[in-house]
């Protein structure tokens, strides 16, 4: 929480000298969602989770914080977020389970495929990187990160857009935008496969090649 105080402490300061805090407002909403996502929500869970088990129908609770008033917790029965206000999903994937065993103990090695991934939208036009990855991770951002996150589509038992680095695949997860990361452990051909089944789920009309 230090650093978050000293952020706060700069802004203060700049402010009462006129300066801009553009950076620093960028830099402390960051880390104010980190703190959220990996120190409040753990606890938050821990504690509301039980005591709503006994509760049979879906919900939204939303909690309205405002520094230095009491918490206040607003109920509705709509159990779509998005209908209710412009919100940013803050759960928190759990980790993924891996087997072990001798073969699979051995260190990530990244699936460098020579084909080209190219992806076609109706409208004609096109993303083919020279790296499939790069592809891959620029068409999700088209179609809508939280969009294909709420598919809900896992390879190795990893979320392909999650909010949580994987212990074993991180270093194949890219980070792209509001904590969420893209899984990109995979060959071209399954990353085509991905997109076409994003493609018909969506019905997006897009056309997947290898080159």
């Amino acid at each position: 929480m230090s650093r978050l105080s000293d952020l706060y402490k700069a802004m203060d300061t700049l402010r009462k000298e006129g300066v801009s805090t553009e950076d620093l407002e960028q830099k402390v909403g960051e880390l104010e969602e980190e703190i959220i996502k990996k120190e409040i929500l753990p606890v938050v869970t821990e504690t509301i989770a039980p005591a709503l088990k006994q509760v049979q129908r879906e919900l939204v609770l939303v909690v309205d914080y405002i520094p230095e008033r009491p918490i206040s917790v607003h109920l509705s029965r709509k159990t779509n977020i998005t209908e209710l206000l412009d919100a940013k999903i803050m759960e928190m994937d759990q980790q993924a389970e891996h087997k072990t065993g001798k073969k699979l103990t051995k260190s990530f090695v990244h699936k460098n495929d020579k084909a080209i991934l190219r992806v076609t939208f109706p409208d004609g036009s096109v993303i083919a990187d020279k790296k499939a990855k790069v592809t891959f991770v620029e068409t999700i951002r088209r179609i809508g990160f939280m969009r294909v996150r709420s598919l809900g589509m896992k390879y190795c038992h990893v979320p392909i857009v999650s909010n949580v680095l994987d212990k074993k695949y991180s270093r194949a997860q890219v980070p792209v935008e509001n904590g969420l990361y893209i899984m990109t452990h995979s060959s071209t051909r399954d990353k085509k496969n991905q997109l076409d089944r994003i493609s018909k789920e969506f019905k997006l009309g897009l056309k997947v090649e290898e080159i």
